[in-house]
């Protein structure tokens, strides 16, 4: 039982989360001054909070504070109306709690802090602490909006002036602004003033809101050309580069230099500034895990970059900034089949799960709910909004939540067993190279998007991968290094140490010609990898033939179908579970064929068709074929899982 808690917050309670005690200032000094040892941050699953594996994420959200939603809304000011004060005072009822619940949300995504100030947004900080005691004592974790990456300046100036010193400027020296929102304006989440502001409210979650999970949003820019991002800058270029090599960047004075913002990175001075600019967002956002977990060791972080798309572009890079928490958002277009074109969020997923997080994202169909399910499977997405105690699908949206949701949800609840505690089983890793992503021509990252594509359409199972998981390669059968131009020699070390072990590698295109900051190599790096583990194929070539031609066509599973239909293949204690979406609704896949390798010394017991499209189960007649298990699914609609007992 949470403990029960006061109506009101003193003016006490929130500015006494500067760190006036020692013990604070030790904290901060240390956090500001060790290194990023990222690695660490992301929670093993074995330390996150019971709950999570136990019953997962159904979310509900509702994260606008009232004197934010008044300004956004076409007000010149922050004072609600007598209507807009009465539908939320309903938004927080224990009655929009029970509706909520009766949807099937076991988590609520609510507000703390949205950037007006401490004082001006104390009423609805209080709200929140009050919201989140009904929610707990409901059953419902809490997820908190700790903060924006855009404060509202006109009234946070006038309560802090010292904030002046955060803001980010762009390239011309201007205010950043939240697009065509002039009042809000976004900020250097590396300023030590900020930092140290911004401290009070993950303190103020952790301790007063007490939350499950912290929600960092605008998670999209990193340094810019105020005075602070410059010298952090300068700071940067002095640390890492010896003169000579500052010499022959065009720099003799650091003092002189400042941040080549924009254009491509054609220069070694602009390559430095996208790498700078990478790691320095994903600093802020480990500094602030590093802090939290100083308060509540299981606190869940949660980010909101973006999806990682079909590229990386500065200043995110997921393969860094995600090593900080458990979670992100992705608010992406929804997925579909049309015109033959399948859209996915398959490589959201795939990152994710890889990285170790829980990708967040808007589940308004049973079509998101069954990729959800199939590629994320602890958290089935924010399923609808209830701002002003009206629930619909999702934010700026006037339809109601779908009744075609309701097995989905249920599902969700009552197989959690075929989801929690699963492991993903890939026969590939595709790179995702940073120098060859962010400094080379786009074609490398074009191409290797389209190698991530034809896998995904062609049913093989494959994860994504970033340059620090090179150090881990040997879970899997083959390395694809598809427009993989530029390579470290520490990265080249470890792909040949992963051959010499046995590794195979399909190379598509060029490969290792630049060193990782594009310097043209006088030979390929990876030249002299032996033939046989190797395959070479051209940048128009088949990869999918290539793969299955360097697992000896021994692939994990094997799937005969029409396009549109996608699989992911799990592992659990004693089983498999071969996952099957069909993107293309309005058309179920019929008369499904699977082929599925067992591990060594494995037989199949039983094979079961499971589906939240029907209530019962189904027994699949299976065949045995060596270390295969070949069996058929009449149909796919929207979601089945084929779950294959072993002995």
């Amino acid at each position: 039982m949470y403990k029960k808690r006061f109506k009101e917050i003193p003016a006490l309670s929130i500015r006494s989360s500067g760190f006036s005690s020692v013990w604070h200032i030790v904290v901060l000094i240390s956090l500001l001054t060790c290194p990023s040892r990222a690695e660490l941050l992301t929670l093993p699953r074995l330390q996150r909070p019971d709950w999570l594996d136990r019953d997962g994420i159904v979310m509900a959200g509702s994260w606008e504070p009232l004197l934010f939603r008044v300004r956004r809304d076409g007000s010149d000011g922050y004072v609600p109306t007598a209507e807009q004060l009465a539908a939320y005072e309903r938004e927080h009822s224990p009655e929009m709690i029970a509706e909520l619940k009766s949807l099937g949300v076991n988590f609520v995504m609510m507000h703390c802090y949205k950037g007006a100030g401490l004082e001006a947004e104390r009423r609805s900080m209080a709200d929140a602490v009050r919201f989140s005691q009904l929610c707990h004592d409901a059953g419902l974790r809490v997820g908190v909006y700790n903060y924006s990456g855009a404060f509202l300046w006109e009234p946070l100036f006038q309560e802090n002036p010292q904030a002046k010193d955060w803001v980010l400027l762009d390239a011309n020296g201007r205010p950043l602004t939240y697009g065509s929102a002039t009042y809000r304006y976004r900020w250097n989440r590396n300023h030590t003033g900020a930092q140290a502001f911004y401290r009070q409210l993950v303190r103020f979650a952790v301790n007063d809101i007490e939350a499950d999970l912290l929600h960092f949003d605008n998670y999209g820019y990193g340094p810019g050309r105020d005075a602070n991002s410059v010298q952090r800058f300068r700071d940067y270029l002095g640390r890492n580069f010896t003169t000579e090599k500052l010499r022959k960047m065009g720099v003799n004075d650091l003092d002189d230099v400042h941040p080549p913002m924009t254009g491509p990175p054609e220069t070694m001075l602009r390559r430095a500034w996208l790498e700078f600019s990478c790691r320095s967002l994903a600093d802020s956002y480990h500094d602030m895990s590093r802090y939290a977990r100083t308060l509540r060791k299981d606190i869940l972080i949660e980010c909101n970059p973006g999806g990682p798309g079909s590229r990386i572009r500065p200043p995110v890079n997921h393969g860094r900034l995600l090593q900080g928490g458990e979670a992100f958002w992705d608010e992406a277009r929804p997925p579909g089949y049309s015109d033959g074109q399948l859209r996915t969020r398959i490589p959201t997923y795939k990152v994710a799960g890889r990285m170790r997080n829980i990708a967040f994202a808007y589940a308004t169909t049973p079509l998101e709910m069954a990729e959800s399910m199939a590629f994320n499977r602890d958290c089935l997405g924010c399923i609808c909004w209830f701002e002003y105690a009206r629930i619909v699908a999702r934010p700026g949206s006037n339809e109601p939540v779908s009744k075609t949701l309701a097995p989905f949800i249920r599902f969700f609840h009552t197989h959690r067993d075929l989801l929690r505690n699963a492991d993903v089983v890939a026969d590939a890793a595709v790179l995702r190279s940073f120098p060859s992503q962010v400094f080379a021509d786009s074609k490398h990252a074009g191409l290797t998007h389209r190698v991530e594509q034809a896998l995904i359409e062609n049913r093989v199972c494959f994860q994504i991968i970033y340059d620090h998981h090179l150090a881990d390669l040997n879970r899997y059968r083959v390395l694809v290094l598809a427009g993989c131009a530029a390579l470290s020699d520490e990265q080249t070390g470890q792909i040949r140490r992963y051959v010499n072990s046995g590794g195979r590698v399909c190379i598509v295109g060029p490969a290792g010609i630049y060193d990782e900051w594009l310097i043209p190599r006088e030979r390929p790096a990876l030249d002299d990898l032996p033939a046989a583990n190797i395959v070479r194929i051209e940048k128009n070539a088949d990869v999918v033939a290539a793969v299955r031609r360097v697992c000896d066509d021994r692939l994990s599973v094997a799937i005969r179908a029409g396009s549109g239909l996608c699989t992911e293949l799990t592992e659990q204690s004693g089983r498999r579970l071969v996952h099957l979406v069909n993107y293309d609704t309005d058309n179920p896949a019929k008369d499904v064929s699977v082929r599925l390798r067992l591990p060594p010394g494995r037989r199949a017991k039983a094979v079961t068709l499971v589906s939240p499209e029907r209530r019962n189960e189904l027994e699949a007649v299976f065949q045995e074929r060596d270390d295969l298990v070949i069996f058929d699914v009449p149909q796919v609609g929207v979601y089945e899982i084929a779950v294959i007992e072993m002995r």
